[in-house]
């Protein structure tokens, strides 16, 4: 069972004993992510997620990489459209080293000019990267036609030119900005003396001042309608994102959701998948999957084909949505994708650093977290009633969007696409 508290500036802390295993996972969770950012700085959060790692007052950025190798630890990043997390997964007796790393990242970075330089020229070869992976881009350019104009449309790593022109000056007003302690929680998750815990945490965190308000993101939600949008790429295989307008992560039927999507196309025993690929090997990888943000979601679904599929997948797609929506699922289908996720998250349990990041993200983005017992609870809860629910507010084919990346010689494929997304 996790506690949670808070240090004497505001710093939320969740923590939870487990004391069989022999490893801690910390993460130290802002938020801050690509929403945040607009055109001119777009990637800057992403690009402080990395420059943190390049040195301190007190170390170098060899320094940080060896004192967590040296102990056989594990320490990255992530970064996402509303989060940046920093964590390290370690053996039990080196938990004070892992917390004196973070503070000191947080605190003592030193944003050297010439490190920023050559950070830059990293993440602009990330980019690239990026772009030599198509089955990436189409995700990207699904995010930027749902949500057109709107900052969920940013991608997390920026551009070129945005990446060009970050100034030190701009990267450190954006850090003082959101890293602020009522900005930030503190999960752990392993076998720790919690008391303890608490007091390492006040005493390397809670002498950082605090500015006595959260910080207010004033989230504006997107308006979602019908788009479709490609990028013209010599690749073998075209790869098809279709967006439909999902579920913000606070929705009570978020969990009725998951198990739509396990029956729809969220395993290899979905309908999709089985159809499309294992009854008439037309594609080698179909699946659907939620993507949730604080005030709104998308659902995807994602084909990898050979162009000359493209018709006849997308009316797999199109006959398999409106059969749901006219017969919705069996009893014997909802009870097998209810017990699917709930292996899958009793599974879960089992790591620490799954934990550790439920909470964690839970509580930055919810100020809630769910027990385990409680999300069991709520995965027994779904029935056809709410899986009906959450099928009238999501499978709308009149507001479908279509991203694909890939080349077609058929210059009638736009309005053939559309066509066959209608009702």
């Amino acid at each position: 069972m996790y506690n949670k508290t808070k240090l004497s500036n505001g710093i939320r802390i969740i923590t939870e004993n487990i004391p069989y295993v022999n490893s801690i996972s910390i993460g130290l969770w802002v938020e801050s992510g690509s929403r945040y950012e607009n055109k001119d700085n777009n990637g800057v959060s992403h690009f402080i997620e990395h420059i943190l790692f390049k040195g301190t007052k007190n170390r170098t950025a060899r320094d940080i990489a060896e004192q967590i190798d040296s102990v056989g630890g594990q320490m990255n990043a992530f970064t996402s459209k509303e989060c940046t997390c920093f964590y390290i997964k370690i053996l039990d007796n080196h938990i004070d080293l892992a917390i004196d790393i973070l503070q000191d990242m947080l605190f003592n970075s030193t944003f050297d000019t010439n490190e920023i330089e050559k950070e830059k020229n990293v993440i602009i070869e990330e980019i690239n990267m990026y772009e030599d992976a198509p089955e990436e881009i189409v995700h990207d350019l699904l995010s930027n036609t749902v949500f057109k104009k709107h900052p969920l449309s940013l991608p997390i790593l920026g551009n070129k030119e945005s990446i060009t022109n970050l100034t030190k000056e701009l990267i450190i007003d954006y850090f003082k900005k959101y890293y602020i302690p009522e900005n930030i929680v503190i999960s752990i998750v392993g076998n720790i003396d919690e008391q303890n815990i608490l007091k390492t945490l006040e005493k390397n965190f809670g002498v950082w001042k605090s500015n006595k308000k959260k910080l207010t993101n004033k989230l504006v939600s997107p308006t979602i309608k019908r788009n479709i949008i490609y990028k013209d790429k010599d690749t073998e295989q075209l790869h098809l994102c279709l967006g439909l307008e999902g579920l913000k992560q606070s929705s009570k039927n978020i969990y009725s959701l998951l198990v739509l999507n396990n029956i729809f196309g969220g395993s290899m025993s979905s309908r999709l998948f089985q159809k499309v690929r294992e009854d008439l090997g037309i594609a080698y990888s179909i699946y659907s999957y939620p993507s949730t943000y604080k005030d709104t979601g998308i659902f995807t679904i994602y084909a990898g084909l050979n162009p000359k599929h493209l018709v006849d997948v997308s009316k797999i797609i199109i006959d398999e949505i409106k059969e749901i929506k006219a017969n919705i699922f069996s009893e014997e289908e909802i009870f097998k994708s209810k017990e699917q996720l709930k292996g899958n998250f009793i599974l879960g349990l089992e790591n620490t650093s799954s934990r550790m990041s439920s909470y964690g993200k839970s509580e930055l983005l919810n100020s809630k977290i769910e027990t385990p017992n409680e999300i069991i609870n709520s995965i027994n809860k779904v029935n056809k009633s709410s899986i009906r629910e959450v099928i009238d507010n999501t499978f709308d084919i009149d507001n479908i969007n279509i991203a694909y990346v890939g080349r077609l010689d058929n210059k009638n494929i736009k309005s053939e696409l559309i066509n066959i997304y209608k009702k």
